[in-house]
């Protein structure tokens, strides 16, 4: 049987170096050594994630025996109830849910109350956030200025890459002569 370890971070930008190294201290302080590392860069808002699909798989196999996370967050922040199902089918299946960072021993009397209380705190969190980003684009937009990403190609640019285009090259051709992705040029060319 496995030691397991799932680090999860939201987007390509962020680094899971932190939680890794946080976790091997934690678990080596416990006599445990990880064996099996899953991670991925996704939000947790939503359950279905395919490293976390096959964590619970491997557990409902009998592969894992003792799952590490960072935070409780990292398993999912869409609420109580998907964080106490994961958490309880996690445990039906004789996996034991070590969270290092939140403080709290998952086992025990009070451990449903905890989990409540942590996952409640996570689903506020990601909501928090989303009113954030929704103010932002809201003051972005009243000042007259486009939300999101910049666009890779100024006028001169874009201009280029029409009359690329109207030469007949393919989307990959002027992609590769522009260094950008395919998905760059064919967004360019429907503006």
């Amino acid at each position: 049987m496995t030691v397991a370890a799932y680090c999860r971070v939201s987007s390509r930008a962020q680094d899971l170096s932190t939680q890794r190294h946080a976790i091997e201290r934690a678990a080596k302080a416990r006599g445990d050594e990880i064996t099996d590392w899953r991670s991925e860069k996704r939000s947790g808002k939503l359950l279905a994630r395919p490293e976390l699909d096959r964590v619970r798989a491997d557990v409902r196999a009998g592969s894992i025996f003792k799952l590490y996370v960072y935070r409780l967050d990292r398993l999912t922040r869409s609420g109580i109830r998907d964080t106490l199902e994961v958490v309880q089918e996690l445990r039906q299946h004789g996996c034991d849910v070590v969270s290092i960072a939140d403080g709290f021993d998952l086992n025990g009397p009070a451990a449903e109350i905890v989990l409540a209380v942590l996952s409640w705190a996570s689903q506020m969190e990601r909501l928090a956030i989303n009113e954030r980003i929704s103010a932002a684009r809201e003051r972005v937009e009243a000042e007259g200025r486009k939300w999101g990403r910049p666009s890779r190609f100024d006028e001169a640019g874009l201009a280029r890459v029409k009359a690329m285009r109207a030469e007949g090259r393919s989307l990959r051709q002027i992609a590769v002569a522009l260094k950008v992705p395919k998905s760059t040029v064919a967004r360019a060319l429907t503006t």
